[in-house]
């Protein structure tokens, strides 16, 4: 766990001072927005998706460099969909990564406009990355909003969240949530390990165990959040709890218990780590990230 935390901590740091040379101020009040954008792309986090992004490009010999494009607008559609969740008409959350949410350090058009922004420079960027080709740029660029987007991805996620209604058939709801999981949660991690094997040209068979990867990881994580919001400490997991339960929300711990829902985490793991043992030593990383993932408490 020490290993991969190292790990973890020092891409960040790398990520971090590549990812704030991306927003150059602009003149004129609408600099605004630009500084709100910043705030909440900059604002903590443990670059998960990035560093998944990057790993999984470097199991085919691909460097930082040429991941990093790709990584950053990544990490720019994340942060949008954080703002945008925050909003008082979404989750209406007061902090975020234990500072406070765009809207409540700004305001909620601000945030509003700073949510757009990321989102449209995520592809901006990424479409300009001429480190990477042509063929494969276009690639990343329909696979990012096939995630992002109203069709299975995460905008089909957050609307499932806010109108789901709760059934009193246990396997309908477990349906739901498995669903909710997969188009927003899984959908980014899905992302940045596809990205990767894009990056990497590899063939498809990699290119299938590695979303099967993303796709255990993907549920063993929300599960991990599901647990810390309804036993974890606020002042460590950065922002507010026990949310879910107080707004009946759907969730593993809420339809298995934190026991079976445990157990259906470490469960999820252990097949992801089995998943990419045919990658050797190239994919100790990802092993690592696969047991970070359900030991974390932030």
């Amino acid at each position: 766990m020490t290993d991969i935390v190292k790990t973890l901590t020092e891409f960040s740091q790398k990520f971090n001072q590549d990812l704030a040379a991306c927003f150059s101020p602009v003149q004129g009040a609408e600099n605004r927005v630009i500084e709100a954008m910043k705030y909440s792309v900059m604002n903590g986090g443990k670059r998960l998706r990035p560093y998944l992004l990057c790993e999984c490009a470097a199991l085919f010999g691909v460097d930082y460099d040429t991941s990093f494009p790709a990584a950053a607008s990544l990490e720019m559609l994340h942060s949008y969909s954080l703002i945008h969740d925050d909003l008082p008409a979404m989750d209406n959350d007061d902090l975020r990564r234990g500072k406070p949410t765009c809207h409540k350090q700004f305001d909620e058009a601000t945030a509003i406009l700073a949510g757009d922004g990321l989102l449209t420079y995520a592809f901006s960027y990424l479409s300009q990355a001429l480190i990477i080709r042509p063929e494969i740029r276009l690639t990343l660029v329909q696979l990012l909003s096939d995630a992002a987007g109203a069709f299975g991805g995460m905008v089909s996620g957050q609307t499932l969240d806010i109108y789901a209604v709760s059934s009193a058939d246990d396997t309908e709801n477990k349906s739901i949530i498995a669903r909710l999981e997969e188009m927003k949660t899984g959908r980014l991690l899905r992302y940045a390990c596809e990205a990767g094997a894009v990056l990497g040209q590899a063939d498809l068979e990699d290119r299938k165990t590695l979303v099967s990867y993303s796709r255990k990881i993907g549920q063993a994580f929300q599960i991990a959040d599901d647990i810390l919001d309804r036993i974890g400490d606020q002042s460590v997991v950065g922002k507010t709890l026990h949310k879910d339960e107080s707004q009946n929300k759907f969730t593993y711990v809420a339809c298995y218990g934190i026991e079976k829902a445990r157990e259906k985490a470490k469960k999820l793991t252990n097949e992801a780590i089995e998943e990419i043992e045919k990658f050797g030593a190239k994919a100790e990383n990802l092993q690592l990230l696969a047991k970070y993932i359900i030991e974390r408490n932030y």
